[in-house]
């Protein structure tokens, strides 16, 4: 049976919990856990100014915490209480795995602790972080969370959690710069911290759809990528956003990046980015759209085209929702396990290659070594 098709991939997600999710075992009663890991939640901020409803702890981190209040949230965030109410946090769409049963949010930490309420409130049990080394001697693990910024305070806010080896999530862009994501993935495996980072386009049901094909062989290797951004482009924008067709790029082909190339037009553009030793692949940031969904990725087997967005049957919202609850799943299981989902070297490619892309545009669109930017 095709599992795109009869049952429609929403039935199978919200019937089949575990088995749908790729665990290999329907879901059990449930259990009281050995043990509930505390999390501390930690904003980054843009340019020293605090990101008072940072999406991605407002959005992202809270499956990690077992309850909400809705009142709270209604009045600290009226915009977004629906889709938590309907969908983000409706018992009948939680794939049949939230609330994660070992997992809760204690702390928020936030430059400004007064940024801080509002989440705690929404949020019963958690509780503003006003020292992070303090904070760090009372978790578990980290989710340091940054929505638009730059990445120049997050070595600074992950470094108490990661000195103490816990496992952390660090955002995008990790370090801003190359040095600065070296500087953390180094710091990291100085002390043995297990690191998580990324893009939340690695967590779509068309990526594990397209990665189960291609762990399977059936189409044969993947020849090319191409991996679309709706929003419209800017030079400022590439450096934050352009991380997540990049990322799509990196989670199907691989490390082993040699050369970018960067080319824009108004606000438009497009990335070649090429291998040594695979085909090239190709990044379009502010690609027009009829319907917003936000990306669209083509992934182009030696024997099939498979296109994907980040809707499930149609339905944006339903699968925003499962590329954040499985985002959260990643961490929670990297918790569990100690086990990174991301090489290292992914991660700081990653980087390289928007800085590259940046160099590349800055002369004439040259098809720039990744090398020059690592080294």
């Amino acid at each position: 049976m095709n599992p795109l098709h009869a049952p429609t991939r929403r039935d199978l997600l919200l019937t089949t919990g575990a088995v749908a999710l790729g665990t290999g075992a329907a879901t059990a009663a449930p259990e009281t856990p050995a043990k509930v890991y505390r999390v501390g939640v930690v904003s980054a901020a843009i340019l020293g100014k605090p990101q008072p409803r940072n999406g991605h702890i407002w959005h992202f981190a809270q499956y990690l915490h077992p309850t909400c209040d809705f009142d709270a949230l209604k009045k600290h965030y009226p915009t977004g209480e629906p889709s938590f109410r309907t969908m983000f946090r409706n018992p009948k769409l939680n794939f049949d795995q939230l609330p994660f049963p070992d997992t809760k949010i204690t702390h928020y930490y936030d430059a400004d602790p007064k940024v801080a309420v509002a989440f705690t409130e929404a949020y019963p049990g958690v509780k503003v972080a006003t020292d992070l080394e303090k904070m760090v001697q009372e978790v578990d693990a980290i989710w340091m969370g940054d929505a638009s910024g730059l990445g120049e305070d997050h070595f600074d806010l992950v470094a108490p959690g990661l000195a103490r080896g816990l496992p952390t999530f660090c955002d995008k862009p990790i370090g801003g710069t190359v040095a600065g994501t070296r500087k953390i993935l180094d710091f990291a495996k100085k002390h043995k911290a297990p690191l998580m980072s990324g893009s939340i386009f690695c967590y779509e049901w068309g990526m594990e759809a397209a990665l189960r094909m291609r762990d399977a062989g059936d189409f044969g290797a993947i020849e090319h990528v191409s991996a679309r951004l709706h929003s419209r482009y800017s030079l400022p924008g590439w450096m934050i956003y352009g991380q997540h067709p990049v990322w799509t790029v990196m989670r199907l082909m691989g490390a082993g990046v040699g050369a970018v190339s960067l080319y824009d037009y108004k606000d438009t553009c497009h990335a070649l980015i090429t291998y040594p030793d695979r085909y090239p692949c190709h990044v379009w940031y502010g690609q027009p759209y009829e319907k917003f969904e936000y990306d669209r990725t083509d992934v182009y087997f030696k024997k099939k085209l498979y296109s994907y967005t980040p809707s499930i049957e149609g339905d944006y919202r339903f699968g925003y929702h499962y590329e954040m609850f499985r985002m959260a799943a990643t961490f929670r299981q990297m918790m569990l396990t100690g086990k990174e989902p991301n090489p290292h070297q992914e991660i700081l490619e990653v980087t390289a290659i928007v800085h590259a892309g940046a160099k590349s545009l800055k002369e004439k669109s040259r098809l720039v070594e990744l090398a020059e930017v690592l080294n």
